[in-house]
């Protein structure tokens, strides 16, 4: 399904919209398609679907569009601090 913004709008208190190439890039320090769940270059707000608990594998960009990691659910919501929440 899709994330429903007006969901993660109120969740952060300000209106969302799809950001471009060049603030993921400022925001978080890495290309789009790339962008790892942490090591960020600036602090962001993580918000977690709360289905991705139910899988037993995640995979995570892991700093490149070519690069990729394995983890956990748990391990997920443990290394980002984030929020797990329904975002459909």
């Amino acid at each position: 399904g899709r994330v429903d913004e007006q969901r993660i709008a109120a969740l952060c208190g300000e209106p969302v919209e799809k950001p471009d190439a060049d603030f993921v890039r400022s925001a978080t320090g890495f290309v789009i398609g790339g962008v790892p769940p942490i090591g960020h270059a600036q602090p962001l707000n993580t918000f977690i679907d709360q289905d991705l608990l139910a899988l037993d594998t995640l995979w995570a960009a892991a700093g490149h569009p070519k690069a990729v990691f394995q983890l956990t659910p748990d391990e997920l919501v443990r290394m980002t601090g984030g929020e797990v929440v329904q975002v459909r």
